[in-house]
């Protein structure tokens, strides 16, 4: 990071975003921690990947907040400094709008989304892809794999090359991982127990 890029983030107005995030620090995740930290993990990756707009990194910090919180008042949101109403219309952009599908919430973002909505999503699911390596329920590994390759590849492709390089390695990581995890559990009903006392 460059010394420019650093006076950048100097200025940018976050801590009110984060504590309105704190809201989610109650929504446990099934790979582990909590909806909170994801925000947060979310906005690590962008920087990462040297996405450091002010208003994508606040959008990042609160996108799930439309979603996971029950009646979340969005002026909470709207009031918070001159970015909020931008900020607020990326979350919006980036959660999925009732009886949408997950297909067609992806889709949507592929074809209609925003530059900073592809980004947001794309940073998203690698931070759910790490997280992926934590859960048990196979199943769902692979179910997520699939989408992520059918739905987020060509996503990251149009906006960072790099991004997909990683997702492409995460979904590599996590089917190899569902493939080992299915070869112990068969290893498993097959163990000889007549010997067993």
């Amino acid at each position: 990071m460059t010394t420019e890029e650093m006076l950048r983030l100097k200025g940018i107005h976050i801590a009110p975003y984060i504590q309105l995030a704190t809201n989610l620090i109650g929504k446990s995740r099934s790979g582990g921690g909590n909806m909170f930290r994801h925000q947060l993990d979310t906005m690590a990756i962008l920087v990462d990947y040297n996405h450091i707009d002010s208003m994508l990194l606040k959008a990042a910090v609160v996108h799930d907040v439309l979603e996971d919180i029950p009646d979340f008042n969005h002026n909470l949101l709207m009031s918070i400094d001159y970015e909020s109403s931008s900020v607020y219309e990326l979350v919006r952009e980036v959660t999925r709008i009732p009886n949408e599908t997950k297909a067609e919430f992806l889709t949507r973002i592929f074809e209609t989304g925003s530059w900073n909505a592809k980004i947001l999503k794309v940073a998203d699911r690698i931070s759910n892809m790490i997280t992926l390596g934590f859960v048990n329920d196979m199943e769902f590994v692979r179910r997520y794999t699939i989408e992520t390759e059918k739905f987020i590849f060509p996503i990251a492709e149009i906006v960072n090359k790099y991004m997909l390089m990683e997702l492409e390695y995460l979904v590599k990581s996590r089917r190899k991982y569902a493939d080992d995890f299915a070869k112990i559990k068969s290893e498993e009903l097959y163990i000889d127990t007549s010997n067993f006392i």
